[in-house]
C-alpha cells in the first residue's frame, strides 16, 4: 500500500463523514465482528447510537409488537 491509500477504516470514516451535517459520531463503531473458526457471528455494540429496526416513537417499537413474526395481511 502507498502512502496516498487509505486504509479501509479511513475510507469508512471520510464517506460517514461526508454529508454536510455529518459529525464524528456518524463515523463511530456500531458494531462486534467476532471470527471463530468457520464461523463470523456480527453484534449490535453497546454503546451504538443507531440502532436497527423502529425507534422510540414508533408504532411497532411502542406497540412492543414481535416484529420476526410474518404479518397476517402480507402473507
Amino acid at each position: 500500500m502507498t502512502s496516498t491509500e487509505q486504509t479501509p477504516e479511513e475510507k469508512r470514516r471520510d464517506q460517514l463523514t461526508a454529508a454536510p451535517a455529518a459529525t464524528e459520531a456518524d463515523a463511530a463503531p456500531r458494531i462486534e465482528v467476532t471470527r471463530s473458526g468457520t464461523a463470523t457471528r456480527v453484534d449490535i455494540r453497546n454503546d451504538a447510537t443507531v440502532r436497527p429496526g423502529p425507534g422510540p416513537g414508533m408504532p411497532e417499537a411502542d406497540a412492543g409488537q414481535d416484529l420476526s413474526a410474518p404479518d397476517a395481511e402480507s402473507s
